[in-house]
């Protein structure tokens, strides 16, 4: 990829300490277009014009600051496209109850926090008739074990949502 300018012809090292850049950097504008007055190859050493490269540079950032109106349309059209597709499949995973609405979930949770709430506070009173008089560690331990995995399955047991919110969330 010859061209012709006025610069100094330099190195890819010396193009990058020129530039202010890393070599990866100019490695990688040669994978994007960047001019060249030879290609390295094994013994051969890339060679740039300074001037060719300044004025590539230039015109990728007003490419990139102005943009093209097609390239616009079609970044409008590829970004329309992708939120079709995520409404689609929110659709989907709505019809096979994979997600479910947040005000929904809120109700859920806090039906939950309300029922492990009262199970846990209920524990004393449950127990304290079972536990009077007991000087055994190990057994006053087991007996609250039993209470509170008692309340925990009670509340895994239990319905959090309720049939007419399934049957209102399908809007």
């Amino acid at each position: 990829m010859a061209r012709k300018g006025k610069g100094k012809e330099v190195s890819k090292t010396e193009l990058a300490e020129s530039f202010g850049v890393s070599a990866t950097t100019v490695e990688h504008w040669i994978r994007v277009g960047c001019p060249y007055r030879q290609r390295g190859a094994k013994g051969k050493a890339w060679i740039f014009s300074t001037s060719d490269v300044y004025e590539w540079r230039l015109n990728r950032v007003r490419e990139e600051n102005t943009g093209s109106d097609q390239a616009g349309e079609q970044e409008l059209k590829r970004r329309k496209l992708a939120a079709e597709t995520a409404k689609a499949e929110l659709e989907l995973a709505k019809l096979r109850q994979e997600v479910a609405p947040i005000d929904q979930m809120q109700r859920a949770m806090s039906m939950a926090f309300a029922e492990v709430k009262a199970n846990m506070r209920n524990v004393p009173s449950r127990v304290t008739t079972l536990l009077i008089g007991e000087k055994n560690e190990t057994r006053f331990k087991k007996v609250l074990l039993e209470e509170i995995d008692q309340a925990l399955e009670a509340l895994a047991d239990s319905v959090l949502v309720e049939e007419e919110d399934l049957v209102g969330s399908e809007d």
